[in-house]
């Protein structure tokens, strides 16, 4: 298996679901999907990016532990928790885009995460302040965050935002 279509009347992938599918290279989760089970992609090794649709709430518990393969992740806007080692050695994730939704990061959630170095957070920095992030999760709270800006602030820090192509530029 080495790409599958995940079709809009889903509503939730199981766990284990594709777990072990070790030629899967990518996938785009729907907007109809809520939910995404502990394994669900645990040990997809060629697995390179993905997207998480609109709709998805929570990230089971190992749902990507071991995709090493894995270099993006954008999550969607309305996930509120990461659950633990959900994304546990993907030593290859150097960016991840987490929504302003999330509240909650589980227990070694990006544990050996090693190429971890850019955090687009959709919000700001009180926002990221207030996410309980649990233990063992160094690489994402030692990447450079960067935080959303629909227009270019006034201040200087680290701020982003969606060019008219849906790529992410630095302000």
């Amino acid at each position: 298996l080495t790409s599958v279509v995940i079709g809009d009347r889903v509503t939730s992938i199981g766990g284990q679901a594709f777990r072990d599918c070790y030629g899967l290279t990518s996938v785009e989760i729907p907007n109809s999907v809520t939910s995404i089970g502990s394994s669900a992609f645990e040990y997809c090794t060629s697995l390179t990016s993905v997207v998480i649709g609109d709709r998805v709430t929570s990230i089971g518990d190992y749902a990507f532990k071991y995709c090493t393969s894995l270099t993006s992740v954008v999550i969607g806007d309305r996930v509120t928790s990461i659950g633990g080692q959900a994304f546990y050695n993907c030593s290859s994730l150097t960016s991840i885009v987490i929504p302003d939704s999330v509240t909650s990061i589980g227990y070694q959630a990006f544990y050996s995460c090693s190429g971890l170095n850019k955090v687009y957070y959709k919000g700001n920095s009180t926002e990221w302040g207030n996410i309980t992030v649990d233990r063992n999760n160094t690489p994402l709270t030692n990447a450079t965050r960067y935080y959303y800006s629909e227009s270019q602030p006034a201040e200087s820090g680290n701020f982003w935002h969606y060019d008219e192509n849906g790529v992410i530029v630095k302000w």
